[in-house]
């Protein structure tokens, strides 16, 4: 995909849609992203819902065995779909980071 391609692409998206983009491209440009945490002492330092000790390789694994958005959300009661929503948009822009720490942790 080139530039060109994937500026045509974002002219098209709605409003919202837009918001969203823009939020994502920041926060892929810093390590400050919303709605995830990291602490070294808290779920081996793995990235998580803030304020949780839900990792987020956890739902996306979850996600991958076939859990919709609803069956993790009636799991984890705690969060919320903004929630999931950057927990996805995090996972989506760290792959490499999320796979290694699913790894991790069927070794263990």
């Amino acid at each position: 995909m080139t530039l060109k391609d994937l500026e045509q692409q974002l002219l098209a998206l709605s409003p919202h849609e837009k918001v969203q983009a823009i939020q994502l491209l920041a926060q892929s440009l810093g390590s400050n992203w919303q709605g995830i945490e990291k602490t070294p002492r808290v779920c081996g330092g793995e990235a998580r819902i803030a304020n949780t000790r839900i990792p987020i390789w956890v739902l996306v694994e979850a996600r991958g065995l076939g859990y919709s958005d609803a069956d993790i959300l009636t799991s984890y009661p705690t969060i919320t779909t903004t929630d999931l929503a950057n927990a996805w948009a995090y996972a989506k822009a760290h792959p490499d980071e999320i796979q290694l720490a699913i790894e991790r942790n069927e070794v263990a």
